[in-house]
This record gives C-alpha cells, sequence and structure tokens, in this order.
C-alpha cells in the first residue's frame, strides 16, 4: 500500500479547491483497503480507552462535505471498534425553534465531547457559514438584532462569523480539544452518480430527496463558499484536511490514518499512574479476593 503522510492532505497555506484532488490511489483494491482500515480504527479505539483514563483531552472530529460525499458511512466505518461510551455523534439539521433562541453556535457547544471522549459533527458549525451563504435569508430566522434585511448581510457580518468561528476553535483547544476538520471533497461527476444510485436502487430511494438537485445546481457557489472557509479558518491549532472522497474505502482509511498519527504523537496521553498505596498492595487484595 502507498504509504500516506499527514501534510499530504493538511491545508496550511490558501487554496483553490478546484486544484484539490477528490481522488488518491492508494495502490491497492478496496478489500486491501478495508483491511487496513480495519487495523487502525482497532488502534484508535484503544487509544481512545487510554485518553478516557487519562481524562486530559477530547477530540472533536467535523466532517463537511457536499451531499453523497459519504459522511455517514464514513462514521459507521472509521468507529465501529470504539467503545460506544467513548464517541458520541451529531448530527445537525435545521436549528429548532429552541436552537433558534440562541446564538448560532450555541448548539454545538453544548455537544461538544467531554474529556476522554470523541466526538463527531455530522455537518458542523461551519453550516453558519456554508449554507447560509449561499441561502442567506436563513440568516434572518437567527433573529440577529443587527439584521433585519438581506440587505444587512454583507462582506463584514460574514467577516464577523469567521473571526466568531476561529476565536471558538481556539477557545477548546487552549482548554483541551483536539479539532480535526475534514472536507470531504467529492467531484460533481461522482455525486451525479452516487444521486443516480439512490434513484436505480429500491434500497436506496429512502435517501434522495428532490432538493438534492436544487442544491446541486448551486454546486458552484457551494465550492466557492467552501474555498472562502477554509482559507480563512484552516489554522495550526485546528486544521483542514482535504479528503478525497470519490473512493469511500481510501477517504475512510485517510481519515482513521491522519487521526491516528497525529494522537498517537501525544506523548503525555497515557494512563495515570497507581496511587502508591494500592500499588503496594495489589498483592494483598488479590489475596483478600482469592480468599473470599
Amino acid at each position: 500500500m502507498k504509504t500516506i503522510h499527514i501534510n499530504d492532505f493538511k491545508i496550511t497555506s490558501k487554496i483553490n479547491i478546484s486544484k484539490q484532488a477528490t481522488k488518491f490511489n492508494l495502490e491497492v483494491t478496496d478489500d486491501e483497503v478495508k483491511d487496513e482500515l480495519r487495523s487502525v480504527r482497532r488502534k484508535l479505539g484503544k487509544l481512545q480507552d487510554t485518553m478516557y483514563a487519562h481524562n486530559k483531552y477530547a477530540v472533536l472530529v467535523c466532517l463537511q462535505g457536499m451531499d453523497t460525499s459519504g459522511k455517514d458511512s464514513l462514521i459507521r466505518e472509521v468507529f465501529k471498534d470504539f467503545n460506544a461510551r467513548g464517541v458520541v455523534v451529531h448530527s445537525f439539521k435545521v436549528p429548532t425553534e429552541l436552537e433558534l433562541k440562541h446564538d448560532y453556535i450555541w448548539r454545538h457547544y453544548i455537544a461538544l465531547p467531554a474529556r476522554g471522549k470523541f466526538g463527531v459533527f455530522n455537518r458542523t458549525h461551519y453550516e453558519n457559514v456554508l449554507v447560509t451563504r449561499v441561502h442567506p435569508g436563513y440568516i434572518l430566522g437567527e433573529n440577529i438584532p443587527t439584521v433585519n434585511t438581506i440587505d444587512d448581510i454583507d462582506d463584514a457580518f460574514w467577516d464577523k462569523r469567521f473571526e466568531q468561528i476561529n476565536n471558538f476553535e481556539k477557545h477548546i483547544t487552549d482548554n483541551g480539544t483536539i479539532i480535526f476538520k475534514f472536507f470531504m471533497n467529492l467531484s460533481k461527476e461522482e455525486q451525479k452518480s452516487r444521486l443516480l444510485r439512490r434513484l436505480n436502487k429500491k434500497e436506496k430511494n429512502w435517501k434522495f430527496s428532490a432538493g438534492d438537485l436544487k442544491e446541486r445546481k448551486l454546486w458552484d457557489k457551494y465550492q466557492e463558499c467552501y474555498e472562502d472557509a477554509i482559507n480563512r479558518t484552516s489554522k495550526p491549532h485546528a486544521p483542514w484536511y482535504n479528503i478525497p472522497a470519490d473512493n469511500k474505502p481510501t477517504a475512510r482509511y485517510i481519515v482513521a490514518k491522519i487521526m491516528y498519527d497525529t494522537l498517537k504523537d501525544y506523548t503525555d496521553i497515557k494512563e495515570p499512574e497507581l496511587d502508591d498505596d494500592i500499588k503496594a498492595n495489589i498483592e494483598l487484595y488479590k489475596q483478600q479476593l482469592n480468599n473470599e
């Protein structure tokens, strides 16, 4: 298998999204990729157990991408070997009535993972500078005091919102949350193929929505917004990774490998030492139990 390196995918300078890869050849079959994923996800599961005992870091995994980019199946496959208590997945839909009574980051903040756990955001706080930028009318539903018409949603508004998102991520990383932001980069041709598959396979019909085609017509606008969001918010403490998503097994493996290779370099993540009194009396405790 072709060796991959984190820096092959990490975005560390300004990008042109049209030049970012949607395909990556690992030079092995899909079945071999799946075998490698099984190995990496087991290691990740064991590492999360250690992080739970260590109780100093949380991990936030942010998944963004166009419809059909494979976010749901990636979550299913990458986190399959985690202890169920160690990972919590949140799929953010249209804001509820309660959520709209708070600022736009509130619902994401209260869903952050506790120390020792992984939190997965399937669509994230970035929806607030992506879908709302493509459809600015949604902002009016937030009842922001300074926004009364779409004309109030100007460049300064978006500048402020990006600043708020950067501040949010800096705050949580300063307090022990490790952030991975994955852009599932799907080609327009592959999206067409996956949408047709949903229509052609009866058991997949339920996944299809006519709204998918309406959003597809806005593909170029979404790509423009993704490019701007990534360029403004890929920071050393919270970098974006471009994940070629045209092949699902490859995308899943790359995401798992990036997470594992990053986290294993945290040399301070280790199980805590036993209390000296307990350590000194282990044999006594064994004897007491065996003598019951």
